[in-house]
């Protein structure tokens, strides 16, 4: 069995990859910390206003050689990356275990997850059809799609590998090159990443990674003529920042923010099998991701059964360390997190709620929180209206499904969804009426690689994943063309 202490002796060294070559002797701008025990991993190097520069240039020609080689050459590439993910998951996913407390069989799953992913856009990248448009005798009028230029993209520590591989393999699949920016909280997971590619023929300069101070590489990377598109994954006002650079340049963004997901429980369902359920999906990676369900609405007579089954579920999750076999959760991933969840509970029980299980932290060393439920949650209390991310759910009862719908919409996010019904007239109400990008019906899975992710409202602008995928990464152009001057 893997240790922490053993798993920490083949944490990989922190670099930029410039160019097709890795770059560490910089300045460091960051410590990576192990949540479990507070222990210092690595430092990240700080990309310099020069490494920033060379990596443009890096991108701009990598741009010209990787749009230029024949989509069958790409698709093999990415296919390649995607084997040696799979080739070293164990490795990549032990790397994540340390740097995000995520339990070492759930960071590995992210891992093979990725595969999925980057195979899926090998495969859109061969289809990026045009289309012909009928035309008078002589002149001949169609349609290309062309990849749109470099991209800049900017990943979260919460899925160092998953969010990394939605916006890098769209993006290579379409024929751009790409700078990515990725979380000085979990580097280690980015380099492994950065290296499948390397290893498996890409071009130099067709990947960069950068790490440094977000607001000056996100302002030099956007504001260069270079950089054609702008991807981000993270919190709202960040999304909403980054946009405005983009705005000021006029160029194109996709962004997935964050979210808030209510859970709606009808009456007409075994809410106790509900409630079980739930306990599992809440404190995956410990409620730490943008789709995690939060905001539990039960309709009437189902809230006692469905508030005691989660309950008891969730007070018997198991705590511990990523390695340890039989840890169910692992810690929060960094202090400001332990912080910021702490004060929710604490703020929301002072207000009224009820708290059911949880609410404290374990012991002193690491950053393990409790996962936690709270019953009869008041409307106006803070956790309700911002995300906790983190390993808490919050219950409240409502009347009936219009009510449940009212107060789901009521948020200016909107990113995933969950209902539980056997009823169809009900399934169908909820599917046209709760405003969100992505909804679960019966179950609290995600959608996979040949589905469509993002949100609506300030939960984000466009879509990854699907056959959507490669839409934002690319053009279209009409071209117009007579066969003679005459």
């Amino acid at each position: 069995m893997i240790t922490n202490e053993r798993a920490k002796a083949n944490y990989p060294r922190i670099g930029l990859f410039i160019d097709g070559r890795w770059e560490y002797e910089r300045p460091a701008c960051a410590e990576v910390l192990n949540p479990s025990d507070d222990q210092v991993l690595a430092t990240v190097p700080k990309a310099t206003t020069e490494d920033i520069s060379a990596a443009l240039e890096s991108s701009r020609r990598g741009f010209a050689v990787w749009r230029d080689l024949a989509p069958e050459a790409r698709s093999r590439i990415l296919l390649r990356a995607a084997n040696l993910l799979r080739e070293r998951a164990d490795r990549i996913g032990t790397i994540i275990s340390l740097e995000l407390g995520k339990p070492f069989a759930d960071a590995r799953a992210e891992v093979e997850r990725t595969c999925g992913l980057l195979e899926w856009d090998a495969g859109e990248g061969m289809r990026l059809y045009g289309r012909i448009i009928p035309s008078a005798p002589g002149s001949q009028n169609f349609v290309l799609r062309q990849p749109i230029g470099p991209v800049a993209a900017f990943t979260p520590w919460n899925a160092p590998v998953g969010s990394p591989t939605r916006k890098v393999s769209g993006a290579l699949a379409a024929g751009c090159s790409v700078i990515l920016k990725a979380a000085e909280e979990t580097p280690g997971a980015a380099c492994e990443f950065v290296q499948c590619f390397a290893d498996a023929g890409l071009p130099a300069g067709v990947l960069n990674l950068v790490f440094g101070n977000p607001s000056e590489i996100s302002r030099q990377l956007i504001d260069s003529p270079t950089i054609r598109m702008v991807t981000f994954t993270g919190s709202i006002p960040i999304g909403k920042h980054l946009t405005q650079l983009a705005a000021a340049q006029m160029k194109p963004v996709l962004m997935e923010l964050g979210g808030h997901a209510p859970v709606i429980v009808c009456e007409d369902v075994d809410a106790s099998a509900v409630g079980r359920l739930a306990a599992a999906a809440k404190v995956r990676m410990a409620g730490q991701i943008c789709i995690s369900p939060t905001r539990f609405l039960v309709v009437g007579k189902a809230y006692e059964a469905f508030v005691a089954a989660l309950g008891e579920s969730v007070s018997g999750i198991r705590v511990g360390d990523a390695f340890a076999a039989d840890t169910q959760m692992g810690p929060v991933a960094n202090a400001r997190r332990l912080t910021a969840v702490t004060q929710l509970v604490d703020d929301a029980v002072s207000d009224g709620a009820r708290l059911v299980t949880g609410g404290k932290r374990i012991g002193t060393k690491g950053c393990f929180y409790a996962p936690t439920v709270l019953a009869d949650v008041p409307l106006e209390v803070r956790a309700m209206k911002e995300e906790p991310f983190g390993p808490l759910a919050l219950c409240t009862r409502v009347r009936d499904l219009d009510e449940a719908l009212q107060i789901a919409n009521s948020l200016s996010v909107g990113l995933a969804g969950y209902a539980f019904t056997n009823s169809l007239a009900n399934a169908e109400k909820i599917a046209r009426l709760l405003e969100c990008g992505t909804l679960s019906i019966n179950h609290f899975g995600g959608p996979a690689a040949n589905m469509p992710f993002g949100g609506v409202k300030e939960s984000g602008i466009g879509r990854e994943g699907g056959l959507e995928s490669l839409d934002s990464y690319t053009i279209t152009r009409n071209v117009s063309q007579k066969a003679s001057l005459s």
